[in-house]
């Protein structure tokens, strides 16, 4: 397979980000055919660096949608989790989330880099150390929280008590055992304490629906009681398309209420969906990253050490939120205005 140039320079240039040198050995976990070449680039980068490299590959029944998570051909596969278990890294081209074999992984010591999107926009958001300064501030900040509250002027008021979960980074890259990362993101998120999530969230023309990759169009109203959503209403069609689709399911753990973050990312667009020509290829990278966003979602809560593994993940990201961690402001109108966070425009 000829491989090309760039692909090959910047994987490379991710593996060493990545710490990836001589004694460590990589996996490179796939399914079929799907990126091949980004498999074969980053076997190769890693055998530049000194490292060894091999190609797990396994065979896929069915593809899942954006919004579905949890569910994939290494289920069962007892020889593939061997072997991933036994590198120093793991690159996922399959979509390993919210998964209990991915916990496994992580467990036994590799670190995990997920990689879906097409190169255009990994180039775009390509990772830097100051965007991991960031958004390592953002985790130290979040491990150092009792109660987040975001508000928005469209009447959004939620509060989550916390310090129950875990906090996680993710800047695009991984250079630590254990640790996983997206490559690219940049943000951070934790989980509110177990029925002690409240309020109300209203989704305004232009917050995005990651499950669907589209924007909001209509006004949505989510009240949200004791860690779960009691209801969804709306007078468009997007409160419908919400409700049904995670009433689809047939799983009342698709309405817990999962992770809260904002995003950091200021090579992220948020109009990405509008502006690319090549959605359907496409991942939601730059909506769950882009800078002074509001990560709001449901559903599986595995990655943050719960027990809730349903299928049903809904991310929706919200522009023009504020913020708070305690008494401490770090959004403030979908503007990032922690000093420690902010950067210069």
């Amino acid at each position: 397979m000829k491989l090309d140039a760039e692909l090959l320079t910047l994987f490379r240039k991710e593996l060493e980000l990545c710490r990836i040198g001589p004694g460590q050995v990589l996996a490179v976990l796939s399914a079929g055919d799907e990126k091949a070449e980004y498999a074969q680039a980053f076997m190769v980068a890693a055998g530049q660096l000194g490292a060894q490299a091999l190609n797990v590959n396994v065979t896929r029944s069915q593809q899942n949608a954006v919004g579905v998570q949890g569910r994939h051909p290494l289920v069962g596969n007892d020889l593939a989790m061997r072997t991933l278990k036994s590198a120093d890294m793991v690159i996922d081209l399959v979509g390993l989330l919210f998964s209990r074999e991915q916990a496994e992984i992580q467990a036994a010591g590799a670190r995990i880099l997920r990689v879906m999107e097409p190169l255009h926009v990994i180039k775009q958001m390509f990772p830097t150390e100051d965007l991991r300064r960031r958004v390592d501030r953002a985790k130290q900040l979040l491990e150092g929280a009792s109660e987040l509250r975001f508000t928005s002027r469209a009447g959004t008021d939620m509060r989550y008590a916390l310090g129950q979960y875990p906090v996680i980074s993710e800047y695009g890259y991984t250079d630590q055992p254990g640790r996983w990362d997206h490559l690219p993101s940049g943000f951070a998120f934790t989980q509110g304490n177990d029925g002690q999530v409240d309020g109300t969230v209203v989704l305004q023309p232009g917050d995005i629906i990651a499950a669907f990759k589209q924007f909001v169009q209509s006004r949505v109203v989510l009240t949200v009681r004791d860690g779960s959503i009691t209801d969804i209403s709306g007078d468009g069609m997007d409160a419908e398309l919400i409700r049904d689709y995670m009433n689809s399911f047939a799983d009342p753990r698709a309405f817990a209420i999962s992770h809260i973050g904002w995003g950091l990312n200021e090579r992220a667009r948020w109009y990405q969906f509008s502006a690319t020509r090549e959605l359907p290829q496409e991942h939601v990278m730059n909506a769950l990253s882009f800078y002074g966003n509001v990560l709001f979602s449901t559903g599986p809560n595995l990655e943050l050490g719960g027990t809730n593994d349903t299928a049903c993940h809904m991310d929706l990201p919200m522009r023009r939120c504020s913020l708070w961690l305690d008494d401490v402001e770090i959004l403030r109108d979908g503007d990032v205005v922690h000093a420690d966070m902010k950067i210069a425009r």
